[in-house]
């Protein structure tokens, strides 16, 4: 029995690949996965929200329970630390210094996300795409704001719902998780 020969070139390239590409394995996904623990003010645990990366940003899932029925504001903070006041997260993520808001001229956070729409069972699941941000390694050209610097991160979720416009429109913070502690 004789193999053609591009059938032959082909099974020699991929031989001759083999070793090169046993040499550079592709990152485990426990290498592009963070989960937040998020709590209320009383340290009760209410689910929690995972951030995995993508190649143009980070798709977060929220899975929490024990909240307020009704639309509340969802945001990434700029510190990676929540106290029982959760004041310790400081402002929005925001490193181009833009904005708040979709409905702003300027531009939004690049911790603003979308409302949270919690069920009146006090439950809610959702998934969103935060564009532009890495959860790993330093920030690049591609991925120009990184989660992961030396203050950390952490998301909020807020009392109430947010305008998209105001600064202050979601009032409170109900909940707090770290997506990477300070320090």
């Amino acid at each position: 029995m004789t193999m053609n020969r591009p059938l032959a070139l082909a099974a020699a390239l991929l031989a001759s690949a083999a070793p090169a590409l046993a040499n550079d394995p592709a990152p485990s996904s426990a290498e592009k996965t963070t989960v937040a623990a998020m709590r209320l003010a009383d340290g009760s645990e209410v689910g929690t929200i995972s951030l995995a990366q993508a190649e143009h940003g980070v798709v977060m899932r929220v899975d929490v329970r024990g909240l307020t029925a009704g639309k509340h504001g969802l945001h990434i903070h700029q510190t990676g630390a929540c106290t029982p006041d959760f004041q310790a997260a400081g402002g929005h993520f925001n490193p181009a210094d833009t904005e708040h808001g979709f409905h702003t001229a300027g531009g939004y956070h690049a911790g603003d996300l979308p409302n949270l729409d919690v069920a009146d069972d006090g439950t809610a699941r959702a998934e969103f795409f935060v564009p532009k941000v890495t959860i790993k390694g330093p920030a690049s050209d591609a991925l120009p704001h990184s989660l992961s610097d030396a203050d950390g991160a952490a998301v909020i979720i807020h009392a109430a719902t947010d305008d998209y416009r105001t600064m202050d429109s979601s009032g409170g913070r109900q909940a707090c998780g770290v997506i990477f502690p300070k320090g």
